[in-house]
């Protein structure tokens, strides 16, 4: 008697009476289960692409669904990972996420997160900011260029990549509400969708407009810092009908591509931990029974499948000053600049300290050879000479020799009065009033007494012959004495 047994493919036949034909049976039974088993672990193959502009809130986003309060913010290509858990399966995984950077230099980075043997398994975040809602035309539009590109350039077979492709059309043809194909009493379901190849016969047509493009890529766009309406209201004077205005645009943008759509805040924590169990259920198909979300301006939730153009027109009613069809940057305008703005104070940046000494050095240089022999700041206009400074020279040392030569004709009979002191420092011996040595000033010199006056010469001698020279004697014996008192002063 021959039992024909199938297990997972796997067919074995046995006799009763061979004990051997038995035991490979149960063997094959065995490690059937065990592959069945391991089937419905979660896979460690799956991995997120977030892109988007810089200032995007990308990081932040990432910290949030990590559980990370201080996110650090790289540069470049940056790696990390999410815990998944399946609690009814009691399973861990690690999901993957690479974070582009904004710059468009970097974008040839792309080939380490999206390749041919990731590109089946890769979900992709477009992220844009509710700071910069006037942006949102451009930068959609200038990443999904970057992704059809990039995915154009893989080297991927016919077979797979019109596998990927179908496989979205698919889940929007299949999309049922959450919750209407989930029995209660059975938790074990994971799938909100209809998946089954029966279900696949009774699928519907896609909508109007739905997946005009598709790149074969799970896409969801995050709207992040919704937080910032306020101040959009209350700075920019923005009005219910621009948010449905922005709403609507996005809206249709997504079903053009086969999106999901996310409206978040990680400052006041609105629709986070709502992406984190979406992400999940897209990529490894686990339970997401929340409906889509569109009451509330800045939380809205749109599940890929979910939206059409009929739902979307609800959006129109509201608006009064411009139409649905109007372009996006005409009704969402880029505010003018500030003019706080070209009026703040110019930020001074110090010198450098070796230029700046450089720079004195050559003044000081400039300086010590003026045109004339005098003291820079004596032929400078507008220059005041303080009453107590000397201005006769250095007196630093009362031997010091004083260069007649350097003030050749220079008013006031300086160049005399030089000739005077440097005679003083070459006598032997002598007092301010004492007599000149070799005849110089005169056989008969006249000096000053004790009062001040002067006293004159002796039999009547004239100022013609040595009378100036004696007056300028006298004149240098006086400045002679005033240094001396400033000297002790």
């Amino acid at each position: 008697m021959e039992i024909t047994s199938q297990t997972n493919g796997i067919t074995a036949t046995t006799r009763k009476k061979d004990g051997t034909d038995i035991k490979e049976n149960l063997w094959s039974e065995i490690l059937g289960e065990v592959q069945k088993q391991g089937s419905t672990k979660l896979p460690s193959n799956k991995s997120v692409l977030v892109v988007g502009d810089n200032a995007s809130g990308k990081t932040s986003l990432i910290a949030k669904l990590q559980g990370v309060e201080d996110p650090k913010k790289g540069s470049g290509l940056e790696y990390a990972y999410i815990d998944v858990r399946d609690e009814y399966r009691d399973d861990l995984t690690r999901l993957g996420v690479w974070v582009l950077d904004g710059d468009p230099g970097h974008t040839n980075l792309l080939k380490f997160a999206l390749n041919e043997q990731s590109y089946a398994h890769t979900l992709v975040i477009l992220a844009v900011s509710m700071n910069t809602p006037w942006s949102w035309l451009d930068q959609l539009q200038h990443w999904l260029k970057i992704l059809a590109e990039h995915v154009d350039k893989l080297k991927l077979e016919t077979e797979e990549r019109q596998a990927a492709r179908q496989k979205l059309v698919t889940a929007w043809q299949t999309y049922c509400e959450a919750g209407d194909d989930l029995d209660p009493g059975s938790p074990m379901k994971r799938s909100t969708r209809l998946s089954s190849a029966d279900d696949e016969l009774d699928a519907l047509p896609l909508p109007e407009g739905a997946l005009t493009t598709n790149l074969g890529l799970d896409i969801v766009v995050v709207v992040t810092k919704t937080d910032y309406m306020t101040t959009l209201e209350k700075e920019f004077d923005y009005r219910d009908e621009h948010f449905d205005f922005m709403q609507q645009w996005i809206r249709r943008f997504c079903l053009a591509h086969g999106a999901s759509l996310f409206y978040t805040s990680v400052k006041e924590d609105k629709n986070c931990d709502l992406l984190y169990k979406y992400l999940t259920h897209r990529i490894y198909d686990l339970p997401f029974r929340t409906p889509a979300l569109v009451v509330e301006k800045d939380a809205v939730l749109i599940p890929a499948g979910w939206d059409n153009l009929k739902k979307i027109s609800i959006l129109y009613e509201n608006m009064q000053t411009c139409k649905p069809d109007d372009y996006y940057t005409d009704v969402i305008v880029p505010p003018p600049q500030r003019k706080t703005a070209t009026n703040r104070e110019v930020e001074v940046h110090p010198e450098d300290e070796q230029t700046f000494l450089a720079r004195q050095q050559q003044l000081l240089l400039q300086g010590q050879a003026p045109t004339r022999g005098e003291s820079p700041m004596r032929g400078q206009p507008g220059v005041k000479v303080s009453p107590r400074t000397p201005i006769t020279g250095s007196q630093g040392s009362p031997n010091k020799k004083i260069d007649a030569k350097l003030t050749p004709g220079t008013p006031g009979g300086e160049g005399v009065l030089a000739n005077f002191f440097n005679s003083l420092l070459n006598k032997k011996s002598g007092s301010p009033g004492g007599p000149a040595t070799g005849g110089e000033m005169g056989t008969t010199p006249r000096s000053p007494d004790v009062s001040g006056a002067t006293r004159q010469p002796p039999n009547g001698m004239e100022e013609g012959t040595t009378g100036d020279k004696l007056s300028v004697r006298t004149d240098a014996a006086a400045e002679l004495d005033r240094l001396t008192r400033n000297m002790r002063l």
